[in-house]
């Protein structure tokens, strides 16, 4: 184990499985402290964090919450400084991901997506930015290299992610100098699960496109996620594609 973040905590949105698993492992096994989010990933949540506080007693919890309840998301922020007494990094990497084609869009679409991507990362933000500025922390949003290029038939969730672009870095002004405030932007990593848009044509194609030809690995974002928190103490305002060069090929 690197020990380069040993007495860090670190509240992560969505933290039980898939790319939000491999974040909480990757800090865990830098030395981090965990607050582990879930909202229905229950029985991964647990195994997780049994999983990690068999490599290190009493460093892992993790709490249930729904994003889209505005009104509840300070208490993220005040149960994981309650169990460990303090917070030093917030990442926001819980996201919604469905098609949103024009015409068919409704305020239960903007809701869900704009919610989870957008406004629960503000929320969580400013509900932890005291704690935060007392302990120059550390706030990592995941967005998607689609920001500059959205992907059609995705409207509300492209202007979501866009949004936290700018959230990113307005944020990094607001917070500045105690806090840095930055984003990964993940390309082709994990295929979404139970969409028939992406069947083996359509991953072939994304690989042919992405200069690396390949899709990267959940850890990839965890590595870029480490960097920017425990490895780049002069970045701040800053969005690090981890697409493989995919973003150039578009």
């Amino acid at each position: 184990m690197n020990n380069s973040l040993t007495n860090k905590v670190m509240l992560i949105t969505g933290g039980a499985r898939r790319v939000g698993a491999a974040i909480s492992r990757e800090l865990h096994n830098h030395g981090a402290n965990l607050m582990i989010h879930y909202n229905k990933s229950h029985d991964e949540a647990r195994a997780l964090q049994a999983e990690l506080n068999l490599q290190r007693a009493n460093s892992v919890a993790i709490i249930q919450g729904d994003l889209l309840n505005t009104g509840a998301l300070p208490n993220l922020v005040y149960e994981t400084i309650e169990h460990f007494g303090r917070m030093d990094g917030l990442i926001n990497n819980a996201s919604s991901y469905f098609p949103t084609e024009l015409g068919n869009i409704n305020e239960d679409n903007w809701h869900n997506l704009m919610g989870s991507n957008l406004k629960a990362p503000m929320f969580l933000a400013q509900a932890a930015a005291h704690e935060l500025r007392k302990n120059h922390g550390s706030i990592i949003n995941i967005t998607d290299m689609h920001i500059e290029r959205p992907k059609k038939g995705y409207i509300v969730y492209s202007v979501a992610k866009a949004g936290l672009v700018t959230l990113t870095k307005s944020l990094a002004h607001e917070l500045s100098p105690e806090v840095r405030v930055n984003a990964v932007a993940p390309g082709p990593v994990q295929w979404p699960e139970n969409n028939p848009q992406f069947d083996e044509v359509y991953r072939q194609r994304v690989i042919n496109q992405t200069l690396l030809k390949r899709i990267g690995r959940p850890e990839d974002i965890a590595k870029a996620v480490k960097f920017l928190i425990a490895d780049a103490p002069f970045i701040t305002g800053h969005v690090l594609a981890v697409d493989g060069g995919r973003s150039l090929n578009l």
